[in-house]
């Protein structure tokens, strides 16, 4: 009998890997290194700098017209609109199709559409459209706002929304309750209708968390633009290369990974032990229990701190690895971590897929079959309700295991690679090895840690 609702999602632990954990970090971190060695042996010119323009055809020409375009929004209002049954009349109850779609098509989902089709969620989001629809019955321009958009605000608004909802996710104890998902959601769309009428569309993409997200992911694609605005195929790394260094680029990155990393650690025994008692225990003995005693008694805060110590240690060590890289040409050593920030969205998205894979194809599965019961009532909308949920990869965990070892490894090979072309940009000619090692080390430090904990802990 499978579960209607399945709330967990990490790996299950290092019983359910087919290699010691040792020889795996071992071995990840030995295939980085490799992967660097002939890097700069082999790969001494930059090839993504400047990414070219892409190739044109002519059916792209389809895809980018406005009439494609219109279809899309309207397919995305349509969906947003059944989705809204459940969250607004639907009973407060685990198989609620709310949850699975907020957390699991939406969240997770993200990365697979975007991956595969480009910049996904700007061509769907029903935000974005309702917003078009209000500025034309006003007779005003979508691109223009009421003032301008700072451009020192970068992709900060996007990074406080990102962490808004991986707090939702991952520390919020009514994370489970609707109407919790309704509150979330309420502020968010609040937020961005009243942002895009300030500042215009851009708005959406420097602040939405959800498309500034699939924006990032959409540079591993091969769908992007030349310097005439049309649509071209590319290859992903030249994609990649195309991604803006804007304010707040890092602290973007630093959110996705670091709470992905502390997802993992999380679900291990001794992060249990420690939130449940152990911190208080520790505060016992400690010259910090009088400063820190409120602490002890609120999981909930502790969990907050403790995501928000693993984004800034992202953040921070990214930082300072990107700011060791020698340079020359006068680009300030202040500009170097979002120079190479872009590096990271390969190594995110190994994460994703090694930590959420069998999650997402397991509980996306029942979430269908709960979208032909939006009320709960025993209803079948869509002729989902009976459908099979296929727990093949549950049932193989040496191939699941190996699956998310390959791709946290692999996504980090694609980020060296990234990040050594654009630092043959930004290093002279005699410091092209030593100007690297900065990221080496740091690229090597997050192999292991994923690793060890995609292994338990």
């Amino acid at each position: 009998m499978i579960p209607r609702f399945v709330p967990l999602h990490g790996l299950g632990g290092g019983q359910d890997l087919p290699i010691p954990a040792p020889l795996a970090i071992a071995g990840g971190t030995a295939a980085l290194i490799v992967s660097f060695c002939v890097l700069v042996l082999a790969w001494r010119r930059p090839r993504y700098e400047p990414p070219g323009p892409g190739v044109h055809r002519r059916w792209l020409d389809v895809l980018d017209s406005d009439g494609f375009r219109w279809t899309v929004r309207v397919v995305g209002l349509v969906v947003a609109g059944y989705a809204l049954v459940p969250l607004i009349w639907g009973q407060d109850l685990r198989i609620n199709p709310s949850l699975g779609i907020f957390y699991v098509l939406v969240w997770v989902g993200i990365v697979p559409v975007s991956l595969l089709l480009g910049r996904f969620v700007a061509a769907v989001s029903p935000l974005r459209t309702i917003n078009l629809l209000l500025v034309k019955v006003t007779g005003g321009d979508p691109g223009q706002g009421m003032v301008r958009y700072p451009e020192r605000w970068g992709y900060w608004p996007a990074a406080l929304g990102l962490f808004a909802f991986v707090w939702q996710e991952l520390v919020n104890p009514d994370q489970t309750y609707l109407d919790s998902v309704r509150i979330w959601l309420a502020v968010y769309a609040a937020v961005m209708l009243v942002g895009s009428a300030v500042f215009g569309d851009v708005w959406f993409e420097r602040a939405d968390p959800f498309e500034v997200y699939s924006n990032l992911l959409a540079k591993l694609s091969i769908w992007g633009r030349d310097s005439d605005g049309r649509l071209v195929l590319r290859t992903p790394l030249a994609n990649l290369a195309t991604t803006a260094p804007r304010p707040g680029l890092v602290a973007v990155v630093a959110v996705l990974f670091g709470s992905t990393a502390f997802d993992s650690y999380r679900d291990t025994a001794k992060w249990a032990r420690f939130s449940q008692g152990g911190f208080a225990s520790w505060l016992e003995g400690s010259p910090l229990r009088g400063a820190l005693s409120w602490l002890a008694t609120d999981a909930v805060l502790v969990n907050a701190l403790a995501l928000l110590v693993f984004c800034l240690v992202v953040g921070v060590s990214f930082t300072v690895a990107a700011r060791l890289t020698a340079v020359e040409g006068g680009v300030a050593r202040g500009e170097l971590p979002r120079r190479l920030a872009h590096s990271v969205v390969p190594i995110i998205v190994g994460y994703m897929t090694a930590h959420y894979l069998s999650y997402f194809v397991e509980q996306g599965q029942i979430t269908l079959t709960q979208l032909s019961d939006p009320l709960s009532r025993g209803d079948d909308w869509l002729g989902t309700a009976d459908l099979p949920v296929n727990i093949w990869l549950s049932l193989h965990p040496a191939t699941l295991a190996s699956i998310k070892v390959c791709a946290v490894v692999f996504g980090h090979v694609v980020g060296v690679v990234a990040a050594h072309d654009r630092a043959l940009t930004l290093l002279p000619r005699r410091h092209q090895v030593v100007g690297q090692l900065g990221l080496l080390v740091i690229m090597v430090a997050y192999t292991a840690t994923g690793l060890y904990l995609l292994f338990g802990g």
